[in-house]
């Protein structure tokens, strides 16, 4: 268990990390959601002792990882996948680790195994591409088996397969019992992972709850969502006008309507003559209600976009 109390952490005059609190219960996953510039990876790092709290404090198995005497058999942690001396090998880096706590060999060849190595077990780290060195680092992560998982981005730079790998990674820790924490900006990836979230915007806890009541929530917030087909759609949305709340094109070429309902829509077509190919009713996703979240709480924010 990761019991977070309090946690303040301030860089002169900016407060990066601003009272946050939550617990992160082993036998699930618990996602880490927030904006850049957030304070997600300066919490991870107060959790892992990397980082002095300006007040509060972080505990994980109720003691503070730095007092632990094994602790890659504790914690396994990925915060950054590049924090490896490049001219060693990953064999050689991970023996290195494993020296460390008196794990045997075997280990080391199983992780590496775990984690799809094989092929470049022997070359200098130093050559690998972002999505080896994060297979590296959580590789690392796993040689002391550990009871407490903390990984900041882990599909970062991965495939497809890569991807698939880590969420089924997450879900068998959690289901043997292990606590889970991951941050990750891939919400439809999350949305599959986590059970829980915990939501952080300019250094506070935004939302803390069962990722269902999340997105369930953040659903109720604006009226409807409608999936909209038409081949004229300016002309529905038109006549629809100020009823909408927003109106977002999809990749598939519909768009999402949300405010009035699906009849409502329905018969605002019928009177304007708009020809509708699809009307349907849907609710909400982990990404629209983490954005409908933290819609002002974005510190870095792309040109364009309000």
């Amino acid at each position: 268990m990761i019991e977070v109390e309090h946690l303040t952490k301030q860089y002169g005059p900016k407060t990066a990390v601003d009272d946050v609190s939550f617990v992160v219960r082993p036998g699930s996953v618990t996602g880490f959601l927030g904006p850049n510039g957030a304070g997600k990876s300066t919490t991870m790092r107060m959790i892992m002792g990397l980082d002095r709290p300006t007040s509060g404090r972080a505990t994980v198995n109720g003691r503070p990882y730095t007092s632990f005497r094994d602790p890659l058999r504790q914690v396994g942690a990925l915060l950054e996948a590049k924090a490896v001396h490049s001219g060693r090998s990953a064999w050689n880096h991970l023996l290195s680790l494993a020296a460390t706590h008196g794990i045997p060999k075997a280990r080391v060849h199983e992780v590496i195994e775990m984690t799809g190595l094989e092929s470049v077990a022997r070359k200098r780290v130093g050559g690998f591409s972002l999505g080896m060195g994060q297979r590296l680092g959580i590789a690392a992560a796993l040689l002391g088996d550990p009871k407490t998982l903390i990984l900041d981005e882990p599909v970062n730079g991965l495939d497809p397969d890569g991807v698939v790998w880590v969420r089924q990674l997450a879900r068998r820790m959690a289901a043997d019992g292990r606590t889970v924490f991951l941050s990750s900006h891939l919400m439809s990836e999350m949305a599959q992972t986590a059970d829980r979230v915990v939501v952080l915007g300019r250094g506070r806890v935004l939302a803390d709850a069962p990722i269902s009541e999340f997105v369930a929530a953040g659903g109720q917030q604006g009226g409807s969502r409608v999936v909209v087909r038409a081949p004229t759609p300016d002309l529905l949305f038109r006549a629809v006008g100020s009823a909408a709340s927003a109106i977002t094109p999809r990749e598939d070429g519909s768009f999402l309507v949300v405010g009035p309902d699906a009849p409502t829509i329905g018969r605002i077509a019928a009177q304007t003559g708009a020809e509708l190919h699809e009307l349907t009713p849907t609710g909400a996703s982990l990404e629209e209600a983490y954005m409908s979240l933290t819609r002002d709480d974005v510190e870095y924010r792309s040109e364009g976009v309000r």
